[in-house]
């Protein structure tokens, strides 16, 4: 695909799409409700869960074993903040809510590639992993002329074009969270992912990162599991 010649008009709304990464962590309280409690809590959290229709579809991630300060990460995409407002709200308002905090919390929006001009949105893939990070450049960056700002991206995309098991989503946080952009990307080769990020330090481009940590390695499961492995 040909890069375009001139800066494409971002400034167009349409397609804009929020995105959303909550990690939850659970108070070690809940693990000492009965089962009957604790079951009771994990199906009312399901049925909230189930009751989010069309607007939102989140994805659910298990973090058990992989973290020590989150336990699961609902991973949600939709067009309106009231959507992902009111979906927060009512699981919060569960009997598994109220044992719940949200240690980690990233917004962000879709849009198009200010180099590129292809459109940020992809679909969720279904790899089995999927690692999730805030980044920020340096302000240096915004001072590189355009031209060899797009130069320098292209080498770093290409660097992680060889490794086609991997797909990146890239949302931009600019002026609504703390951070620039957040990146994820989905494999079933954490290896894969692995090497990527080794190659990706070489590029020119790496010399302008600012941030890009703390770095979550996600489980792909189903909700029922995800709260399985909180505990019985």
């Amino acid at each position: 695909m040909a890069l375009q010649t001139t800066t494409p008009p971002v400034h167009q709304k349409t397609g804009y799409r929020y995105v959303k990464y909550t990690f939850f962590k659970v108070d070690p309280a809940w693990r000492k409700l009965s089962s009957q409690e604790r079951e009771s809590s994990k199906k009312q959290f399901l049925s909230s869960l189930n009751e989010t229709g069309d607007k939102i579809k989140p994805r659910s991630y298990s973090l058990v074993g992989t973290r020590g300060d989150v336990d699961f990460m609902l991973w949600s995409i939709t067009d309106s903040l009231e959507t992902l407002q009111g979906f927060h709200s009512d699981l919060l308002k569960t009997e598994l809510g109220k044992y719940l905090f949200t240690p980690y919390s990233y917004l962000a929006m879709l849009r198009p590639s200010e180099y590129f001009g292809r459109h940020s949105e992809r679909e969720p893939v279904g790899s089995k992993y999927l690692f999730v990070y805030p980044f920020t450049k340096k302000r240096e960056w915004y001072s590189v002329p355009f031209e060899e700002r797009r130069r320098i991206m292209k080498d770093h995309v290409q660097a992680g074009q060889k490794y086609p098991s991997v797909t990146i989503h890239t949302s931009y946080s600019f002026g609504i969270d703390d951070y620039e952009f957040i990146l994820s990307f989905e494999t079933d080769h954490p290896e894969d992912f692995l090497n990527l990020v080794m190659d990706l330090r070489t590029t020119e481009a790496s010399k302008y990162t600012a941030l890009e940590t703390p770095i979550f390695t996600c489980i792909n499961v189903e909700p029922e599991k995800m709260l399985d492995l909180l505990g019985l």
